[in-house]
């Protein structure tokens, strides 16, 4: 049998990336937030050039350093415009208006200053104040989840965070957010839980994800996720873990090895003489001259096969799975008259199986169909995994995926029937 050890090493390696902040998800920067806000160094208070604002005015010993900040910062001295403010900062008896553009005024230098601690209690003053829109007030609490994020105080970017998913469910941002805080702080089952609860996981979700299990032990949850990813994400490094994972599960049956090798194939990993002069031994064993005639000729195609100390052995293969095909040729009418009257499903099903792959597709699926309703055969769960096979080669998708989806049991044809079904949506 074939080694795989090495096809799924990259998928390791993937998995341990390093999921420290900003390293796995591309999300907004905060100075876009802030640009989206109408902070930008010419005009750190969108849509304010004067001390009068919403009809109200500010006192003098506010207004006139209130002005002055506002032109440090929008000349780039945001140092200095928060010094400046400090001077509003004695001024007594100031009303909720006063209050508010100082602090937004302070929030915009501030952040351009880098000065977290100042910009993050100027936002959440500016945020309680009542004065923003609902949509301008989800705007200020996801920059200042951001700003907290920057500060590295986590527990403050999460609630906050969470305040702004509570008023868009949708923001994705937010939640890649919170599940980095929760991975990178080692709350791995909180982290898992998030991911759990969402849809459309990115391909660095389901990595996480995956990641996540790994550590924990969770060789079903692996799995599962690794299934999505393979379906959704299709790399050869997911799929030969996932094969190599169903070939050594508890109960698969080793009749189910030429099965694990069709998927192989599809999907690109096949890659030593070895394994192609297994797979065209064993679809010669199962009465399927056709199949190995071309996996024989791909392997030819490719340079796998014909070159090397071996190229005699392969030489003899391919003269022997031609002699073979000639005489499934030349006995296949006589061979299905037989199974026909003794209704032997398996024997139907392997000459449908050999009769589709030559290319006799409507022959061979009526074949097929006869076997599957006689509901005989040593395994009738295989039966239906092969039918469905079968009717994807023949071009009939939609009948194939309705096959397949009908595969039980425990042996292994359920999985593989749900990996032919991943493979047929998600090709490689």
């Amino acid at each position: 049998m074939y080694n795989n050890r090495q096809d799924h090493s990259c998928l390791f390696a993937f998995l341990k990336k390093d999921y420290s902040p900003m390293t796995k998800f591309r999300l907004a920067h905060l100075g876009l937030v802030m640009a989206a806000i109408g902070f930008t160094a010419a005009a750190p208070i969108a849509g304010f050039s004067s001390v009068a604002y919403a009809a109200e005015t500010v006192r003098a010993e506010i207004g006139k350093p209130l002005q002055e900040a506002q032109k440090l910062a929008a000349a780039g001295k945001n140092k200095e415009a928060l010094a400046k403010l400090k001077e509003t900062d004695a001024v007594g008896g100031k009303t909720a208006n006063e209050t508010y553009l100082i602090e937004r005024t302070r929030a915009s230098a501030a952040v351009a200053a880098g000065d977290n601690d100042a910009a993050a209690k100027a936002f959440e003053t500016v945020i309680n104040s009542g004065k923003l829109s609902p949509a301008e007030s989800a705007k200020f609490s996801e920059a200042l989840a951001g700003i907290y994020y920057r500060a590295k105080d986590y527990p403050k970017a999460v609630t906050w965070f969470q305040r702004v998913l509570k008023d868009n469910p949708s923001n994705t941002s937010a939640h890649e957010y919170i599940v980095q805080i929760l991975y990178t702080s080692g709350k791995y089952a909180e982290a898992a839980k998030e991911l759990q609860a969402s849809k459309n996981l990115s391909e660095n979700q389901l990595g996480m994800l995956a990641n996540i299990q790994l550590k924990q032990n969770d060789k079903v949850g692996y799995v599962q996720t690794l299934e999505k990813l393979a379906g959704s994400y299709p790399k050869t490094s997911y799929w030969a873990d996932l094969l190599n994972r169903v070939s050594g599960k508890p109960g698969f049956s080793s009749t189910l090895s030429l099965d694990v090798l069709r998927l192989r194939l599809v999907n690109g990993l096949l890659t030593k003489p070895s394994e192609y002069m297994e797979m065209a031994q064993l679809s010669l064993q199962a009465g399927n001259p056709a199949e190995a005639n071309k996996i024989i000729d791909q392997g030819y195609k490719k340079n796998i096969l014909g070159t090397g100390s071996d190229a005699a052995r392969h030489q003899r293969l391919k003269d022997l799975a031609a002699k073979t095909q000639a005489e499934f040729d030349a006995k296949a009418a006589a061979a299905e008259a037989e199974a026909v009257k003794a209704k032997d499903a398996d024997a139907l099903a392997n000459l449908g199986y050999g009769l589709v792959s030559a290319g006799k597709a409507d022959k061979g699926l009526a074949l097929f169909d006869q076997a599957v309703k006689l509901g005989s055969a040593k395994n009738p769960e295989a039966v239906k995994l092969h039918y469905g096979i079968a009717q994807n080669i023949a071009g009939k998708k939609a009948a194939a995926l309705n096959t397949l989806k009908s595969v039980k049991g425990t042996d292994g044809t359920a999985d593989l029937a749900r990996y032919w079904t991943l493979n047929i949506n998600h090709p490689m």
